[in-house]
């Protein structure tokens, strides 16, 4: 015989509620036991009833697993601060080099450094100005038309 499946929402019956938190609850610390023997783990849970009232299980020391999960979250912290650090500085870098770039063709476009240019490069810019000076009749006469 199958059990049918349960919907998981608060159990409106105290009586009820009460009886099914302790099944669960040593349900749950039954499981972190097994976890703990079955695959070596150091394995903490802590449960705080409705009532406030403190449940823990640990195959060791609580206060070691605690110790070793605030270190392991610190060292996260910090790794993630210094992992967002050097994204930040590489995209500055990027960025730099894309203001870099940009100066240069912003120069080469108004004629102040054609120097390191070379034919192929001239006719592209050549051909780049030719596009950009008919853009520019074009919408002086539609302007010039609208009036």
């Amino acid at each position: 015989m199958v059990r049918g499946k349960t919907v998981i929402s608060r159990i409106e019956n105290t009586t009820s509620r009460q009886v099914t938190f302790s099944k669960r609850r040593s349900g749950l610390f039954k499981k972190a036991k097994e976890l703990a023997i079955l695959c070596d783990a150091q394995v903490g849970v802590l449960v705080f009833s409705s009532t406030g009232r403190l449940y823990d299980y640990s195959n060791s020391s609580m206060r070691s697993v605690i110790e070793r999960y605030q270190q392991i979250k610190d060292g996260q912290q910090l790794m993630s601060a210094s992992t967002e650090a050097k994204f930040w500085q590489a995209e500055a870098e990027r960025l730099k080099q894309q203001l870099h770039n940009l100066e240069g063709s912003q120069r080469q476009l108004l004629a102040h450094d054609l120097s390191g240019l070379e034919w192929n490069d001239l006719k592209s810019l050549e051909n780049q100005l030719e596009t950009s000076l008919h853009n520019v009749r074009l919408k002086k006469v539609i302007l010039t038309l609208s009036l």
